[in-house]
């Protein structure tokens, strides 16, 4: 009967994995728009994979009093983050001259992006600290979910970018900006 109460376990496990990784694939169908390349899309996946580790486990570190605290201001701040991306990616939409635009595919774009949406892994990863998971599988099933969510939709963003052309961009700047508006409310 142990086992079952370890498949259990494991299934919880990939529920949660599953759920943390529906905003990166939200996110990924609009920055998918924009027409990437096969190498951005590893480069925004692996990214999103590793921190869909990293915030799990720096909230299995902190513990669990922290939790309600934490969890809350993590939603603000990755809802705030989300809307700034998505009216950055709303913006550059309208405009001819996107040399001014923040690129959410490299450097601190991608690093606000992966943030924005594995910030809720962090309040995941405190809750998680009071049961006796193994969290060295937990964090690697995370970031493989949140990886693979995120190169799904962004593969599916390209196709769908396809067929609306020039508005796909502006399109994925308003799923973003509806995603953040839904964090802070």
């Amino acid at each position: 009967m142990e086992w079952m109460t370890n498949l259990g376990q494991i299934m919880a496990l990939l529920m949660i994995g599953i759920a943390l990784g529906m905003d990166a694939f939200s996110l990924g169908i609009g920055i998918g728009m924009q027409k990437l390349s096969w190498a951005q899309i590893s480069k925004i996946s692996i990214t999103i994979g590793i921190f869909h580790i990293l915030m799990p486990l720096i909230g299995m570190v902190i513990g669990h009093f922290l939790s309600t605290f934490i969890g809350d201001i993590a939603t603000w701040v990755g809802g705030i983050i989300l809307v700034m991306l998505g009216a950055n990616m709303l913006w550059s939409s309208f405009l001819s001259n996107k040399a001014h635009v923040l690129d959410q595919t490299v450097g601190i774009g991608l690093f606000l992006l992966a943030f924005s949406v594995s910030i809720d892994a962090l309040s995941v990863g405190l809750s998680l600290g009071l049961f006796s998971a193994d969290f060295l599988f937990v964090v690697l099933l995370f970031g493989i979910i949140g990886g693979a969510m995120t190169a799904l939709g962004l593969t599916l963003g390209d196709k769908i970018g396809d067929w609306l052309g020039d508005y796909g961009e502006a399109l994925g700047g308003i799923i973003l900006l509806v995603f953040g508006i839904k964090f802070l409310v």
